[in-house]
């Protein structure tokens, strides 16, 4: 079984998530990926919810902060006001190209298990998972890859 109940790409730019998808599709995390272009799509894809995910089967959302409509910053407001065992089946990663200082002040507050800067590679979202992962107690991910 993978780890990862699916993975929701969140950005507006569709080369990036297929770039972003193509990356984690080597990695083996997941059967199912899903793209949303701004945080509204995000969060209405989630209450829908069309996998079993659980805490220990977390869905992996990678979020981009600068988006129409609904930005980054405004997903995590709305993630917060989402059942608190759908709040706690999400894994948020904020994945940007640079973020100011205000924004990963404001990142602080909400339940982020980390940042990455674009582009994404398998080596820095290994990473990012691996300290999820070991901090939660969710099992083994596969090494890291460029």
């Amino acid at each position: 079984m993978h780890p990862l109940a699916a993975i929701l790409l969140v950005d507006d730019d569709p080369s990036t998530n297929f770039l972003n998808e193509a990356t984690l599709y080597s990695l083996r995390l997941t059967d199912t990926y899903w793209a949303a272009k701004n945080g509204a799509e995000a969060i209405a894809m989630l209450k829908r919810q069309e996998v079993s995910a659980s805490p220990s089967r977390p869905i992996l959302v990678l979020l981009d902060i600068a988006m129409p409509v609904m930005g980054g910053m405004e997903f995590l407001e709305a993630l917060e006001t989402l059942p608190r065992e759908l709040q706690a089946s999400v894994v948020v990663v904020v994945l940007a190209v640079s973020m100011t200082s205000d924004d990963l002040s404001r990142i602080g507050k909400y339940p982020v298990a980390g940042t990455v800067s674009k582009p994404l590679t398998g080596e820095k979202l290994t990473t990012i998972l691996q300290l999820h992962f070991n901090a939660q107690g969710l099992g083994q991910l596969p090494p890291a890859q460029g």
